[in-house]
Formats: structure tokens, C-alpha cells, sequence
């Protein structure tokens, strides 16, 4: 096709590639937006096959929104008849190419990759979506360092009848046994392929290996994954556990959803920070494990049963009641939280209920657990709301990517969001807990500012999309806390005569102190890093906007 060349309001700029399917990067003539427009093929329109899965892609992605998701903005037909999709635009580079060019970072980030990804198939599994193609070909990482899955053409519901028995669809590598079979294909043939997956990010190859698809298909179905290179990699135990549990050939042995996924990867990343510290040049590193002695295990544990064995008998029979003795009711368990739960909004974090370091004085206050958005809140959300609303996009946030924070809304259209979002604005305690966990930090990523900051601040180019630095998050997962956009938290303040009269050369009308005034915090994208980022504020008027300040959401469990 020659360029530039027009799709109804989408101007084709550039080829980027494709088979079946041909992708462009193209610009939205009507909001100004870069997006990608990828058309079917003559060749693939008189594929039926093809041209079944490129719909069956267009109906499954375009009705997913998530963080971690590629979004689908548009579907049509050109003047020719041949199908196309609008997607979001992403810079950066396939996980195939960044695990080849080794831009995938230290082990810990590549933790925090699996755990994107693993968000991401838990969300499309509650849309009873299974995905079927997972393979470092179809993640995308940004040049900020956001996930995206990517390419749904071969997925299916799990209560679709698409699938025959004994047809096989996938990629070999990464194709569970039952995938292989081409029989009671479910949400955990996903599970399966992030196993393969999760081993090839750490270690840079394959765990299946073969010259032909039937060699390849003989060690799924026959070879247990073999998990060796791992170790030889210095791959710690519990990541090399849960690979090995994800590659069960027997899909009931496998982690049963991609929840308990995720709750392991933050329980790994949790106990890897915990015991990590800084040495000199700032970097940290792992205390190297005690050398093994294969005898000592099983013999420690078979004395530790005895003892604790006979110490359980004795201590029963102490406190055995007499007959006719009433018996006490244990009361029953507590609920367990999820790590994170997925809203149409949004991915949100659990903040443990726990006591936690508050303020400059670093007082010890106790709050209960609740959620906490894990970034600021989306443009292509509030548009969401706007739509569903019948309310403007805000000035100053029209013709922003879907995934820059929301802009220029005042305290009263954030409260309105997170009404409508059925969630709530954070109180200033809330909002520090999250951003500086319990021990009192001066940052959300510890103590000690970094060279530079992993926060986006003093730029002069305004803000950057909400899961950009990912080594910058707090200690309960939530990104750019710190620096971005100032956020509003729903805390009432008196202002001071400085305050009020700094913002009557900006407002109109002038504010006064009799007005309702609430706080901002965590800074913008337009200060310094500040020593008191985590502890301070600014006092601002409910009707106040502005370009650097948005908001995030919290919800009680």
C-alpha cells in the first residue's frame, strides 16, 4: 500500500510489519491520536480460518480494558471489504526481543514482569477468555517498562463450541499436554504456557527443545520439565517451585487460577526485598543460601516430628477436659484478601491492616487493610466515566494517551469518579500508608533517593503514562506515588495567607479561606525531588484544577 494513505478518519503512515494481517502505525485525523491499524489480507480474507480468528480477536480484545492488556479502540471495513482493528500504539519491543537483547533487568524486575503478565491472564480469565497463544512473542514491553498482552487471535471462551476435539492450536513450545491433545482445552493450558514462559525470562531459553514438532510434542507429553538450567542460572527455589508447579502435566496439580499466581510472585518478590540490602555502589543483592546437605533435611525434619508429636500428646492429654466439661467454639477463620483484585477501572493492591510509621514525627498509627489503585487513575477510564456521564473530558486533559493520568479535575470531579467507580477517594493516612509502607521510609522505594530518582520529576515534558517506573513502586505495589501528577486524598485543611495568596494569581475567582480546601500529595512531574515527599502537602481549593494534579482510587475490602 502506498503511503500515506487514508482508512475512513485513520491516516496510514507507516508500514510495521505482518503476514495474514498487515499493521500499520497510522494517526487518528479526528482526536490527533497515534494508534495502530492492522488489516486483513486479500489472502487472509479468503481464508476463512483466518478471517474467523482476526473477528474472533476483534470481539475478544476490544471488550477487555486493563492495564496490562493492548486495547482495541476501533473495528471496520475498508473500501475493499477487508477487515481492520484500531489498537492502542506501543513503543518498545516484543519479550522475545528483550530477553535476547537482555533488557529485561535483574531478576526481581523480571518479577515484576511475571506479575503484569499474570494480572493480565487473571483478568481475562474472569471474562471466561483463555488466551492459548501465551509466549514471550505476544507480551510487549513499553519503553517505560509497562506489559502488555498482546495478539488474541487463536483465544476462545471457555464456553465457546469453536474448538474441535483433536484440533491443535498454539505455538508447540509452549502448549500443555491437554493443548497437545487437542482435548478439555481450560483456563489452565494459560497457566501451563506462563510456566514455560516464566523459565525462559529467567534463564534466557526454552525448557523444551527439539528439532521437529513430534520430538517437541514427545517431551510434553512424556519428559518431566526439566528445571536444572534454573538452578545452574542461580535462579532462587521458590521461582524454580512455582515453574515447576505451573508445568504440571497433570493440569489438577497445577496452580487452579492465575489468583493463587499472583499471590505467589508478590509472596517471592516480598521475602526477595526482605532479604536484599544495599551495599556501597547502591546496588543490593541476596545473601548467597547455606551450602545444602542432602542428609540433613529429612533428618532434622524426622526428629522435629517426633518431638513436636510427643509434645502435641502430652499437651493434650494436660488440657483434655473432664467430662460433661462445656467445650469452647474456635471461632471462625478470617477472610483471606487477595494481593490484588481487577476492577473496570483499574488493577487495585491490597495495604495490609497493620500499625505503620506516620508523618514527619513518624507516630504509629493503626489502619485497617483496604485497596489501594495501583496507579493514578487513566485517562481512557474518566473518559469512560465522562461517556457514561454525559460529562466533558477536563480542558487540559483532551488529546492525552489512554494510559496518561487524568488531569485537571478538581476535588469534586475526582470524588464523582470514584463514586460512579464504586470506590473512594484515600484519607492523607491511607494515602501515605500505601506509598510508604509501615517502617517510615523517606521514599517509596526506600530511604535513599537513587541516581536518578525513579520518579518522574522536574520534567519538563509533563507527565508519563501511570505504570512507568515500576522500580520506583511502594512496598504494596503502586507506582508513581511519588512525582507524575499530584494526587488529590480526601482530607480537609485550612490554607495559610501564603497559600491563599500564591493561588489568587492562578485562580478565578481568588479563593478565600472560607471555602472547602483539601490536600495533594506525592508531588508532580513539574517539582524536585523533595526530602519530605512522602510526608507533606499542599492545601488546595475543592474547585481547583490543573494540569499536574489527578487522583487514585482506594476501596474498603
Amino acid at each position: 500500500m502506498q503511503l500515506p494513505a487514508k482508512i475512513g478518519k485513520y491516516e496510514l503512515q507507516e508500514f510495521l510489519g505482518g503476514g495474514m494481517a498487515r499493521v500499520y502505525r497510522a494517526r487518528d485525523t479526528v482526536i490527533g491520536r497515534t494508534v495502530a491499524v492492522k488489516i486483513l489480507t486479500e489472502e487472509g480474507c479468503a481464508d476463512e480460518d483466518a478471517k474467523s480468528r482476526f473477528l474472533q480477536e476483534a470481539r475478544l480484545a476490544g471488550n477487555i480494558t486493563h492495564d496490562n492488556i493492548i486495547s482495541i479502540y476501533d473495528f471496520g471495513e475498508d473500501a475493499e471489504g477487508r477487515p481492520f482493528m484500531v489498537m492502542e500504539f506501543l513503543k518498545g519491543e516484543d519479550l522475545r526481543h528483550a530477553i535476547k537483547d537482555g533488557s529485561v533487568g535483574d531478576t526481581r524486575n523480571k518479577l515484576r514482569i511475571a506479575l503484569d503478565l499474570a494480572r493480565a491472564l487473571e483478568h481475562i480469565h474472569t471474562q471466561s477468555i483463555i488466551h492459548r497463544d501465551i509466549k514471550p512473542d505476544n507480551v510487549h514491553i513499553t519503553d517505560a517498562g509497562a506489559v502488555k498482552l498482546m495478539d488474541f487471535g487463536i483465544s476462545k471462551t471457555q464456553d465457546s463450541t469453536r474448538t474441535t476435539t483433536g484440533v491443535v492450536m498454539g505455538t508447540p513450545y509452549y502448549m500443555a499436554p491437554e493443548q497437545v491433545l487437542g482435548k478439555n482445552i481450560g483456563p489452565l493450558v494459560d497457566v501451563y504456557a506462563f510456566g514455560v514462559l516464566l523459565f525462559e525470562l529467567m534463564t534466557g531459553s526454552r525448557p523444551i527443545v527439539g528439532d521437529t514438532v513430534e520430538r517437541i510434542f514427545y517431551q510434553i507429553l512424556q519428559e518431566p520439565l526439566n528445571t536444572e538450567p534454573m538452578r545452574q542460572a542461580g535462579i532462587p527455589e521458590p521461582i524454580i517451585d512455582l515453574v515447576r508447579r505451573c508445568t504440571e502435566k497433570d493440569s489438577v496439580q497445577r496452580p487452579q487460577g492465575f489468583g493463587e499466581v499472583c499471590a505467589r510472585i508478590r509472596a517471592i518478590i516480598h521475602d526477595w526485598d526482605a532479604t536484599t540490602r544495599p551495599m556501597k555502589n547502591g546496588e543490593a543483592f541476596a545473601p548467597p543460601p547455606p551450602a545444602r546437605k542432602p542428609w540433613l533435611i529429612p533428618a532434622v525434619a524426622a526428629a522435629m516430628l517426633i518431638v513436636l508429636g510427643g509434645a502435641y500428646l502430652g499437651v493434650r492429654t494436660l488440657r483434655a477436659p473432664a467430662a460433661g466439661t462445656p467445650q469452647k467454639t474456635e471461632p471462625p477463620p478470617k477472610a483471606v484478601l487477595k494481593p490484588s483484585i481487577s476492577t473496570p477501572t483499574g488493577t487495585m493492591v491490597l495495604v495490609v491492616g497493620s500499625p505503620f510509621l506516620f508523618g514527619k514525627d513518624k507516630q504509629s498509627v493503626t489502619l485497617p487493610a483496604f485497596y489501594i489503585d495501583e496507579a493514578e487513575v487513566t485517562y481512557d477510564a474518566y473518559a469512560r466515566f465522562c461517556a457514561a456521564k454525559g460529562r466533558p473530558i477536563p480542558p487540559g486533559a483532551e488529546g492525552e494517551r489512554p494510559e496518561d493520568p487524568i488531569v485537571d479535575v478538581s476535588f469534586l470531579d475526582a470524588r464523582e469518579f470514584a463514586k460512579w467507580a464504586g470506590k473512594r477517594l484515600p484519607s492523607t493516612q491511607e494515602w501515605e500508608k500505601a506509598a510508604r509502607g509501615t517502617d517510615g521510609r523517606s521514599y517509596p522505594w526506600g530511604n535513599a533517593a537513587g541516581s536518578p530518582p525513579p520518579a518522574n520529576i522536574e520534567n519538563p515534558k509533563g507527565v508519563m503514562q501511570v505504570h512507568s517506573n515500576p522500580s520506583g513502586a511502594s512496598p504494596y505495589g503502586a507506582v508513581n506515588m511519588v512525582g507524575n501528577v499530584w494526587e488529590w486524598v480526601d482530607e480537609s485543611t485550612q490554607p495559610s495567607a501564603i497559600a491563599i495568596e500564591r493561588l489568587s494569581k492562578v485562580m478565578q475567582p481568588p479563593p478565600t479561606s472560607a471555602e472547602p480546601w483539601f490536600m495533594i500529595r506525592g508531588e508532580s512531574y513539574a517539582e524536585p525531588l523533595s526530602e519530605e515527599c512522602l510526608t507533606d502537602y499542599a492545601p488546595v481549593p475543592a474547585r481547583r484544577h490543573a494540569k499536574n494534579i489527578g487522583f487514585r482510587c482506594v476501596k474498603t475490602p
